[in-house]
């Protein structure tokens, strides 16, 4: 329940409450933000989306303590006159809304561009011209292969930071070549990045862009044959907890050698809130949102999942749990992949700290010889936003949601005689 205790921001002001207009609330992310923004916020959400499974728990009647403060709007936004009408009533539009899983950047390129890019245009206009902030998500996949990818493999370079930590206002986007489709993703979405920030340029819209980096939790993506279509390929952890959760060998497309950082989606939304409630802060700024620390490659993702999952579910893991394939079979043809995802933090850090401010007063009146006051105000930053969640930890919560969310529902569906 939202605290009736008077938030302030990072800078020691009230917050007055806000009213959201949030596109996409019914997917992972905006199911866990809708889920913080009523339980500890006074903020008022219109929430609008396609679908409300994930968010069902939330719009129940008037018994839930915050009715009143949410609601659904069952809108597809490339064509809805109703989206313009819902920017104007709220102070700030959050954009979650793409198509973002990498089976589709090769089998559906067109879908992926108008989602990511035309689809979404309506709403900068919208908050631009009606004055409304925007929060804008993007992706990590707009940094493309690091430089270093491109050095020889036996180059000591390769393992400088300066040729492979991600920074917002240096890192060069690199993609692959026009056909691979792979690629039609990360571009969309650097595109959409480019006209939010010129239209902050040229029309002062107030934007904050986020680049979210592998952020893993409960309810994220789909389990195929089971909440989604049994031939659809979902993101890597939705993949892995496929596969374990049906006793089958995890998937390593060309040997799992690429490397990851992932982020706990409940350490993430913090983030996001104070962007929310820190405007003065957030706005003109692209940041980087995830866990350094929690790198690894994909191969040992997957090792990391068969032990969590096998003390979780009690099932000794599989003598084989893994198997190599190529991207040209899992993906299709035009798979590229980058190499390494590591954010650089200093941004995040810098505009979202909290300055405390001490002043020490000497009154040197009392001392004959100096007849005026002293003061001396010293300020200094506490570390700024930081992810607490270790990797085994946010696996742990994960795949224990898996297990007990969708373990009954596979024995189910593998028990069901196939038809030939």
């Amino acid at each position: 329940m939202a605290s009736s205790v008077v938030r302030v921001d990072l800078d020691g002001k009230p917050i007055n409450p806000l009213t959201i207009c949030m596109i996409g609330a019914g997917g992972f992310i905006g199911s866990h933000l809708c889920e913080k923004i009523l339980n500890e916020t006074q903020h008022k959400i219109l929430a609008l989306d396609v679908y409300n499974d994930k968010i069902k728990h939330l719009l129940e009647p008037d018994s839930l303590p915050w009715a009143g403060r949410i609601q659904f709007h069952r809108i597809n936004i490339k064509h809805d006159s109703r989206l313009e009408g819902l920017i104007k009533m709220s102070d700030l539009t959050i954009n979650l809304a793409a198509i973002c899983t990498p089976a589709d950047y090769n089998t559906r390129p067109l879908d992926t561009i108008y989602s990511n890019f035309i689809d979404a245009l309506p709403v900068v206009k919208y908050c631009s011209e009606n004055g409304k902030r925007l929060i804008h998500f993007s992706t990590c996949e707009v940094y493309g292969k690091t430089i270093g990818s491109f050095l020889p493999k036996d180059s000591p370079l390769r393992q400088d930071p300066a040729y492979y930590v991600l920074k917002e206002d240096a890192s060069p986007c690199i993609f692959g070549s026009i056909e691979k489709q792979r690629w039609s993703y990360a571009c969309a979405k650097q595109l959409i990045e480019r006209l939010v920030y010129a239209e902050g340029a040229e029309n002062g819209l107030e934007f904050t862009i986020v680049r979210p980096f592998n952020w893993i939790g409960p309810r994220m993506d789909f389990i195929p044959g089971v909440d989604g279509p049994s031939e659809g390929v979902p993101r890597v952890l939705a993949c892995f907890s496929n596969a374990l959760l049906r006793r089958e060998p995890l998937k390593l497309v060309d040997g799992g050698e690429s490397q990851r950082t992932f982020v706990y989606i409940k350490d993430a939304i913090e983030a996001v809130l104070l962007m929310i409630e820190n405007p003065s802060r957030a706005n003109g700024h692209i940041f980087n949102v995830g866990n350094p620390n929690n790198e690894v490659t994909v191969r040992q993702l997957a090792e990391m999942m068969t032990a969590v999952y096998a003390n979780v579910s009690g099932e000794p893991a599989l003598e084989e749990p893994t198997v190599d394939v190529s991207s040209k079979e899992f993906y299709g043809e035009g798979y590229d992949d980058s190499d390494k995802r590591i954010p650089d933090m200093t941004i995040i850090n810098r505009q979202l700290g909290i300055a405390f401010f001490l002043g020490c007063i000497f009154n040197f009146r009392q001392l004959y010889f100096l007849m005026f006051n002293v003061i001396l105000t010293f300020v200094w930053w506490t570390p700024g936003w930081n992810p607490k969640t270790s990797l085994w930890d946010l696996l742990d919560s994960t795949l224990t949601y898996q297990h007990k969310t969708y373990a009954e529902a596979i024995k189910k569906v593998m028990s069901q005689p196939t038809t030939s």
